[in-house]
């Protein structure tokens, strides 16, 4: 006698690796903007990241009084990514993240071979850091694709099954 099958409403591979990437956005200290990444090779995931400061995040530079400078001091999450996976062979990879990636992370994402970004949001599209970014992703056929946003709610807990 054949049991009910496996289940319907699984989290599919794009929404568990975005998921990933959203949840690693979660470390960032950022007041403003935190961004995720997840690479993902052959179905495993091999690496996350998220934006920090190297020096240290309890440095002031995400503050007010130094506009701007964050930019000046800050890894981005993809570029975090690419450093964790400590020298993984990434040629084929795919890189989940939850902003597009700057122009900074795209020669990371060229130079190490990833050829899919999976990006959530794309906030700055207009900027001349994106448009560099998109242009050099395009010349290089590195394949982009925007997600919808994920309908998992990461700050949810969901309820104990084992509570009566």
């Amino acid at each position: 006698m054949a049991g009910p099958g496996p289940r319907k409403n699984y989290l599919e591979d794009n929404k568990y690796f975005m998921s990933v990437a959203a949840l690693t956005a979660e470390r960032s200290r950022d007041p403003n903007t935190q961004v995720g990444a997840c690479i993902v090779k052959d179905g495993e995931v091999i690496s996350v990241g998220y934006n920090h400061l190297p020096i240290g995040d309890d440095q002031p530079y995400w503050g007010k009084e130094y506009p701007d400078s964050k930019y000046l001091y800050v890894c981005h999450a993809v570029t975090h990514a690419i450093l964790n996976a400590k020298g993984a062979d990434l040629n084929g990879a795919s890189v989940y993240t939850t902003l597009f990636p700057h122009n900074k992370c795209a020669i990371n994402i060229i130079i190490t071979g990833i050829k899919k970004v999976i990006y959530l949001h794309d906030n700055y599209t207009d900027k001349p850091w994106c448009v560099a970014s998109r242009n050099m992703l395009n010349t290089k056929k590195i394949l982009l694709e925007q997600m919808k946003p994920i309908d998992v709610d990461l700050r949810e807990t969901p309820a104990d099954p084992f509570e009566k």
